[in-house]
Parts: C-alpha cells; structure tokens; sequence
C-alpha cells in the first residue's frame, strides 16, 4: 500500500474515471446483458470512489488534527471507542459507520469555508441518497434489481456534487473532477 496522501486522492480519481467509462460504454451497447454488466461495474466502482476520497479526508483530519476527541477519532477512522480505567480510548477493532452519517459528520466538524446543506432541496444529497438505497440494493439483493442508464448517471452525478460540496466547504475550492462531469477521460 502506498502511503502518499496524494497517491490515494490519485486513485480515487482513477476509480471515478473508470465508473464513468462504463458509463459511457453502457450507453453505447446494444445487448442488454452487456448494458447491465457495464451499469453495475460504473455504478459500484463510483462508490468505491466515493468511499476511497471518504476515507482520505476521514484519514488526513484523524492524524493532522490536535484537538479531536477519541469519539471524534472514532469515527473518523471506524473504531470501536471504549471507556477504560475511567477514560475513552480507542480499540483496534472495526465499527461500521454509515456512509452518509460519516459524511455528515466531516462536513459539520470541518467545513469551516462554506456551510454544506444537507436539506432536501440539495439535489446533490437527493442523488446521493436515491444512489446508496441503488448500490445497497444491488450489492444486498432481495430481489433482481433494474437499473438503467439514467439511474447511474444520477448516482455519478450525486457523488461528484457531494465531493464538490464537501470539497467547497472544507477547503474553499471545487473537487477537482467537477469539470469534467459525466465524461471520463478513459478510452478502453
């Protein structure tokens, strides 16, 4: 594993990149089999993206940051906080945080530039939430899941605005792949 900070942003470009290809190849294939393939391959490496640029921020506040209480650690890194010899301290052992709680708590706790809206009339977090109730179907299945086209265009087009949110609250500036939107740079 690569421990350069700017190593593992790289890569979670690199991911999002790739979930827009398949995007993009989607669109472009007429065997409904292959569609589908192409669908679920965008739509989970988007989340996997998502959840990398998640962890690097999670990562770099966790260990830059002075005056962050073990519970604020604890989420931040997903460990288990427990009360020992009178004082919380953090276990090395694994505690699943949601997804969107993990980024409602950096965008209250460190978006100091700009304050994040969470509200309903975000379209951002509407995507973002119709997105993780979409992959948490298809990768918990029930029943077979449907998803077209316009589905995975809205999930990639709510985590590039929850990052660009994110990105302009903490940092004062847009994510960086803002631009590019929907196109990836990709040509396999």
């Amino acid at each position: 594993m690569n421990n350069d900070p700017g190593a593992s942003d790289e890569f979670a470009l690199s991911l999002l990149d790739e979930a827009k290809r398949f995007l993009e190849k989607a669109r472009g294939e007429s065997s409904e089999d292959g569609r589908t393939a192409f669908l679920h391959a965008g739509l989970l490496l988007a989340f996997c993206s998502f959840e990398a640029h998640i962890n690097a921020m999670s990562e770099d506040f966790a260990e830059g940051m002075r005056d962050l209480s073990t519970h604020d650690k604890g989420i931040l890194t997903e460990r288990e906080v427990a009360l020992e010899d009178g004082e919380f301290v953090l276990r090395d052992k694994f505690k699943m945080i949601r997804l969107e709680d993990r980024v409602r708590f950096i965008c209250k706790r460190f978006a100091k530039k700009r304050p994040v809206d969470f509200s309903n009339s975000s379209a951002w977090w509407n995507k973002l939430s119709n997105a993780i109730r979409l992959r948490n179907d298809l990768t918990h299945p029930k029943s077979a899941v449907l998803i077209n086209v316009k589905m995975v265009e809205s999930a990639i087009e709510g985590i590039i605005g929850t990052l660009d949110a994110i990105y302009l609250g903490i940092y004062g500036r847009p994510f960086p792949a803002v631009g590019m939107q929907l196109d990836s740079s990709l040509t396999f």
